[in-house]
């Protein structure tokens, strides 16, 4: 066996169609695309999403989420954080824990649309907080500690 002699078995290369060679050749004039219109242009085909000129349905709809321009976020802190901070002179007891004095005391950075306070971990001080926001188990150890939490 020679390499000049290797080729390729039989049917497996389809010649390639030469159209717009002459009407003799079956595939003259038009070339096997018909008369006018935009299929028998060069370069230029629809796609498949193309809805006939309105808007089509891919490009009317958006395509993930929704970000809520009136959206509420709120500062949050944990009943566990303000005991922890408590233990560490960082906080009064006796004093009201607002926004304001979390600020002061560095223990937030900003105060976005109010303050939100969570139940986890547990508190043993009686403290009173004023807060935006809270769950009902955070309100209910809270008062078990002795303490409130009140609107503002």
């Amino acid at each position: 066996m020679k390499l000049n002699a290797l080729m390729d078995n039989f049917g497996a290369r389809a010649n390639v169609k030469r159209v717009g060679r002459g009407i003799g050749s079956g595939n003259g004039k038009t070339a096997g695309r018909g008369n006018k219109g935009q299929k028998a242009r060069a370069g230029s085909r629809k796609q498949a999403t193309f809805q006939g000129g309105q808007m089509p349905i891919l490009r009317r709809f958006p395509k993930f989420g929704f970000n809520n321009p009136h959206a509420k976020e709120y500062t949050t802190i944990n009943l566990g954080e303000i005991e922890k901070f408590i233990a560490s002179g960082k906080i009064n007891p006796k004093e009201t824990i607002t926004i304001d004095t979390l600020l002061a005391a560095k223990i937030v950075n900003r105060k976005l649309s109010g303050l939100k306070v969570l139940a986890k971990g547990e508190i043993k001080s009686p403290v009173n907080i004023v807060a935006d926001k809270w769950s009902k188990s955070a309100e209910a150890a809270i008062t078990k500690a002795g303490g409130t939490i009140k609107n503002k």
